[in-house]
């Protein structure tokens, strides 16, 4: 007697049992991958320990300009709250000559004092090491962009958008900044006059539909000025909507106030393009900015960088990716770290990130799915690097691999369909 056929209900459960256990090895890797959420506590406890060494209140605490006035930016300092060794404390002073550092006081908070330093990936974004004195390699500039920049503050890179940089001035000073040659020894916003003559030049070109505003970050801008540049911007016909690209949320969340997201409203269509590298970014004062900032109607995105020992693995990247989703944010790009002098510690091989991307598609959900990007040299553009889902090309057909490895053949010609 031939076996009976099974009911569609019974193949159903036997599908649905293979998919569960495609997800049981980042379930069980999800137990060793925290949100800053679920340090809550510790980092209240770090917290005031910091005010009370700056005699702070808390409504010094939460204000963003104390946050900037008090960046920790020498050794000697950061050693009453996280433990240096002497090597520490000399290669952070030795870096400091050459590049220049600071970091938050909230963003400290952040950092888990115990353990390895140099296994924790918000330490090794915020506080220098003597691997970026290794001498030899890496750009100053490998974007090259002194090369596309016809008019102050300009980057133009694209036929119908481009950048406007509008300060070197950052909340924290990231160990992997692109731009660390335009940082110095001091914060210098640009000048009313080149932000006009940007203004000038966009108004000029009918061809630019798409502004990018960055630096440095806008958000150390005051509220008056972003207001000021926002409305020059809404005052040209041709520009269809603008960007802003910030790290503050995430380095200094207090900066996002009511005053300034009443402000924001004002300049829509707007997007604001976030960069969150790690899970422990995700706080309960991250996730409140980027509340405020979505409760005023503007979409969140965001832009990773891809970092050795901060965010190179597929269980931490999605549970990064899936913990921004709860916050509102939308994971766009992750970015292939660039080659800039000082920052190639942080690089890895380009197979991390599509190994990273194929662990993505199929496995959560496709707004989980940011795009993996080559920033070409030379200021070459964006190059897309995906997995290989496409085996070969024939006539009629090509064949293709499924998310979960299957190879098919699949239809490649047009029905050809007509209506008589």
């Amino acid at each position: 007697m031939s076996e009976m056929k099974k009911t569609s209900r019974e193949v159903s459960l036997e599908r649905a049992e293979v998919l569960k256990s495609r997800i049981d090895p980042y379930l069980e890797a999800k137990k060793e991958i925290p949100l800053g959420l679920d340090f809550q506590d510790e980092i209240k406890e770090r917290q005031k320990k910091i005010k009370e060494y700056f005699n702070a209140t808390d409504e010094e605490w939460n204000d963003w300009h104390w946050q900037i006035s008090n960046r920790i930016h020498d050794a000697e300092t950061l050693n009453k709250f996280i433990h240096l060794t002497d090597k520490q404390k000399a290669d952070i002073d030795k870096v400091g000559e050459k590049f220049r550092w600071a970091i938050s006081p909230y963003f400290l908070s952040v950092i888990d004092p115990k353990g390895n330093h140099f296994e924790n990936p918000i330490y090794l974004q915020s506080i220098p090491t003597g691997l970026e004195l290794v001498e030899g390699i890496g750009e100053a500039d490998p974007m090259g962009e002194e090369f596309t920049n016809p008019a102050p503050c300009i980057t133009r890179r694209y036929p119908d958008r481009l950048v406007i940089n509008v300060t070197n001035v950052c909340g924290m000073y990231c160990r992997h900044c692109q731009r660390r040659r335009n940082i110095g020894e001091f914060d210098t916003a640009q000048p009313r006059e080149n932000l006009q003559a940007a203004v000038d030049y966009i108004a000029a070109n009918k061809e630019i539909r798409d502004v990018l505003v960055t630096g440095g970050d806008p958000f150390t801008l005051s509220d008056d000025t972003l207001d000021w540049l926002l409305t020059q911007l809404d005052n040209i016909p041709h520009l269809e909507f603008k960007r802003i690209g910030t790290r503050m949320p995430v380095t200094l969340p207090q900066r996002v106030t009511k005053e300034m997201c009443d402000m924001l409203k004002k300049h829509h269509p707007l997007f604001i393009n976030l960069q969150f590298n790690n899970p422990l970014e995700i706080t309960e004062e991250t996730k409140k900015a980027c509340s405020m900032l979505a409760d005023a109607g503007i979409p969140l995105g965001n832009q990773s960088v891809l970092l050795r020992g901060v965010n190179d693995d597929k269980f931490v990247m999605k549970r990064l990716n899936q913990g921004l989703l709860s916050c509102r944010v939308r994971p766009y790009y992750i970015f292939h770290a660039k080659g800039v002098v000082g920052t190639l510690h942080f690089r890895t091989s380009v197979d991390i990130g599509i190994e990273i991307m194929e662990h993505l598609r199929g496995y959560t959900s496709g707004l989980a799915n940011p795009t993996f990007i080559i920033n070409a040299p030379k200021g070459k553009g964006k190059t897309p690097m995906l997995p290989e889902y496409v085996i070969s090309h024939g006539r009629d057909t090509i064949t293709i691999r499924t998310w979960e490895g299957t190879i098919i053949e699949y239809p490649n010609k047009d029905a050809n369909i007509k209506y008589e």
